[in-house]
């Protein structure tokens, strides 16, 4: 395969494709699987000066796993890797296993595509120092066109490391509250049926709670329910009816692999972005002042609520990956920086690795809820939050337009125009793209999809009408580049 071909493949960090037939032509084929993996120990190789490796491989409840695990095994095998194979597991569970005695694994892959519909999969690489970035996989698939690989044999064996982590997460809980701690509580959990559904069996009756209520615990790759999102509408609903119904104290939804996460309190209101940002750092704030990163569509009233409990707040650019390096970078810069938080629900701790894990994310929010006798909601009742919040994305018309240059373009045409408007004022830090705030309250941000021809435009008003006139300012100047589909925003302000 061309590097061109397998460059499509490419999804930020990961590895993602098409992987059952149907309405789309499978990309992530056997071939494909099978390049990529064999570059992967070639590139381990390169980097650490090694020849033999143990490398451990897991999946979630995609209906394609099977034939990409074994594509993936028969790939490492013939590298020359002992190879373990951990069945159904979480991501962020493929990185602790690393760091774990018993295991001595040096590498593992996940075999996920997160929240994308049930006919994609993909690939997710972790070494002992962490997830690979997207410079690391260009370099593997870099490899994969050049059909570089090791020869060997390796062996196999299949061997769950779930019992173990959710120890380690009960263990997380019992040592900062005691035991049982949430007996008493009723907490349900809606797992999509994605690979959560561990986490009501394992983690939440063994510290007391009743989890009756709960739903979509059981693995099935077609996701029959719901897509598992925290972000999807219809998925965030359907949890707050069953906490509702079940007259829960709180309820918990996870994405499909489990790094992300969200939750509904006793009230049935929904505690996800903004507000779980909030959530979080009023917890990990009371212990020591610090620095909270998130990505740049945050809102306002989420900067103050942070600043009024002692912390700072550091907007930085949208990605997962982009907010946990600028965390890192803050603490070994000697600038404590507890939590890097993406409003999607992508949240890693310094206390656990910088790894991106919803369910280390509840373990901290049980905690919270088994010692606040006013309910977790009472942390957030400070936080101002705007009157709306909108999301707008147009595209560029024609292959033919460059996008990344005329994005470019745009975004610095946008600064200067509103540093001449007297109606606008431009963000001061601002880390991506152009931020520009209004003086009767409110803002936008317009930036650059990573790798697609796509330009997302977020809108924050402090009062009804606010958005649509700021997007209707945005409209009259975007109308003078030709080559923007505007409809949606045309759409938006109508």
């Amino acid at each position: 395969m061309q590097y061109e071909e397998l460059k499509k493949l490419k999804s930020g960090t990961d590895v993602r494709g098409v992987a059952v037939e149907g309405e789309r032509a499978v990309t992530l084929t056997d071939c494909a699987v099978e390049l990529i993996v064999k570059a992967f120990i070639k590139w381990l190789s390169d980097r650490y000066g090694k020849r033999k490796f143990k490398i451990a491989i897991g999946n979630d409840s995609r209906i394609s796993s099977d034939r990409i695990v074994n594509c993936a095994k028969d790939a490492l095998i013939s590298s020359g890797c002992d190879v373990v194979y951990t069945g159904l597991s979480s991501t962020p569970s493929m990185f602790i296993l690393l760091k774990k005695s018993g295991w001595d694994a040096d590498a593992s892959i996940m075999v996920t595509a997160s929240h994308l519909p049930y006919d994609r999969n993909g690939l997710k690489f972790f070494t002992k120092e962490g997830g690979l970035d997207g410079k690391d996989v260009d370099e593997i698939l870099k490899i994969a066109a050049e059909g570089g690989e090791l020869k060997g044999c390796g062996s196999y064996e299949e061997k769950s490391f779930m019992d173990t982590y959710s120890a380690i997460l009960v263990e997380t809980v019992e040592c900062a509250c005691g035991k049982l701690p949430l007996k008493g509580k009723k907490i349900i959990v809606d797992a999509g049926n994605g690979a959560g559904g561990f986490f009501a069996e394992k983690v939440l009756k063994p510290l007391g709670a009743d989890v009756s209520g709960s739903q979509f615990l059981e693995p099935d790759g077609y996701f029959p329910n719901h897509i598992p999102n925290p972000e999807d509408k219809a998925a965030m609903s359907s949890l707050q009816s069953a906490v509702i119904k079940s007259g829960a104290d709180l309820g918990i939804i996870f994405d499909t692999d489990v790094d992300r996460a969200g939750i509904v309190d006793r009230y049935g209101n929904e505690i996800n972005r903004n507000r779980l940002i909030a959530l979080v750092s009023a917890i990990l704030l009371r212990e020591k002042p610090g620095t909270i990163v998130t990505d740049s569509v945050t809102s306002d009233g989420l900067t103050e609520f942070i600043e009024s409990l002692g912390g700072k707040h550091l907007r930085y650019k949208r990605g997962y990956k982009n907010v946990i390096d600028k965390c890192k970078e803050l603490n070994a810069d000697g600038e404590y920086s507890p939590l890097a938080i993406e409003t999607s629900g992508h949240a890693a701790f310094k206390k656990n690795y910088y790894l991106d894990d919803g369910a280390y994310l509840i373990t901290k929010i049980l905690i919270c809820l088994a010692r606040e006798k006013d309910g977790i909601s009472s942390l957030i009742s400070e936080l101002k939050e705007p009157c709306e919040e909108d999301e707008v994305r147009i595209t560029f018309n024609g292959n033919s337009v460059d996008f990344k240059t005329e994005g470019a373009r745009i975004i610095e045409d946008l600064k200067a125009i509103a540093a001449r408007d007297t109606n606008m004022i431009l963000s001061p830090v601002n880390y991506e793209g152009v931020r520009i705030n209004f003086h009767e309250g409110g803002w936008l941000l317009v930036r650059m999809s990573v790798h697609d021809p796509v330009m997302p435009i977020n809108f924050e008003s402090n009062r009804k009408g606010g958005n649509v006139k700021a997007a209707k300012t945005l409209l009259k100047i975007l109308e003078g580049y030709p080559f923007l589909e505007l409809n949606n925003l045309k759409i938006f302000t109508s």
